[in-house]
């Protein structure tokens, strides 16, 4: 197992740099903020929908590596545009609360979605098809509800508060 699980975390690496320098170059080539984050989340989102393939691959190690990597790879590079997103809208004295409270809301899902994971095959008798599935719509339903809270990506302005330093 040590080339398959290194091939998929070298995925990540290049997906996480990937993922950087879209919304960069699109950003450079005069893209609004707005298009050239959710271009770039869209296109990580569509890159993981062919994970929830994984359970139907069977034996066939490479092609279940070579679709998971794809993930992985799509996975960091929305996690490289979804941190940044709060650096671009939120003030700066608010990012380290913002990214802290989101890494909590995050760590707590994670708990409890592999809890749930885990009651699922159990009562499934080791039915994956249904957690791929979920994996794969998961990042394009994400992103529809970021559109619906942020039509728009502006900087939030708020005035300094009077009397603090």
């Amino acid at each position: 197992m040590g080339i398959p699980l290194i091939t998929i975390y070298l995925a990540a690496d290049v997906g996480s740099i990937a993922g950087g320098w879209l919304s960069s170059s699109l950003l450079k080539r005069g893209w609004s903020l707005n298009a050239a984050r959710k271009t770039t989340m869209l296109l990580c989102a569509v890159a993981v929908v062919p994970v929830m393939l994984v359970s139907r691959l069977g034996d066939n190690l490479w092609a279940t590596v070579s679709v998971i990597s794809l993930a992985t790879a799509a996975h960091q590079g929305w996690s490289t545009n979804l941190f940044t997103l709060v650096s671009d809208l939120v003030p700066a004295r608010a990012v380290g609360s913002v990214v802290g409270i989101g890494g909590t809301a995050g760590a707590v899902s994670g708990m409890l979605t592999s809890s749930l994971i885990g009651y699922w095959l159990d009562w499934s008798d080791g039915a994956y098809g249904v957690v791929f599935l979920s994996f794969g719509t998961m990042y394009l339903i994400a992103l529809g509800i970021i559109h619906l809270l942020v039509p728009r990506f502006e900087p939030a302005e708020h005035p300094q508060p009077k009397g603090l330093l």
